[in-house]
């Protein structure tokens, strides 16, 4: 029997829970390998090549190529791992975290520091009707 997953009524919001888990393992796997120095600079000198050492869809894949953190999340991508793509790009989290909302680094810190994005319009969209 499948789980009741109310969060999957929030618009733009994907939880990390075991079924993405399981969906971004090797996506995730990837991700911690460039912890390691020598692990950089292969991805760096040839993405393609590294990423095909790792058994992700093609999709989990073309995610990562196309820096598509938002559908790399929706892949199984966990941030938290995903984080280590754009550290090794040197990027900051609040930049990549800004690309995600389709916001400047300007912007996005500015809405951080008023107290976040508005709830409106990021409810449940059963709330809504």
């Amino acid at each position: 029997m499948a789980l009741d997953k109310p969060y999957e009524d929030v618009p733009g919001t994907t939880i990390f829970d075991s079924d993405q888990a399981r969906k971004g393992y090797h996506l995730n796997q990837f991700c911690m390998s460039l912890m390691k120095a020598e692990n950089r600079e292969k991805f760096k000198a040839d993405e393609r090549a590294y990423l095909d050492e790792w058994p992700m869809t093609e999709e989990q894949k073309q995610a990562v190529l196309d820096r598509d953190y938002n559908r790399a999340l929706a892949l199984g991508g966990n941030i938290y791992f995903l984080a280590k793509i754009f550290s090794t790009d040197g990027l900051s989290f609040q930049y990549a975290a800004a690309t995600m909302t389709g916001m400047t680094q300007e912007e996005y810190a500015e809405m951080m520091l008023h107290g976040g994005r508005s709830p409106e319009g990021n409810r449940y969209k059963e709330e809504k009707k």
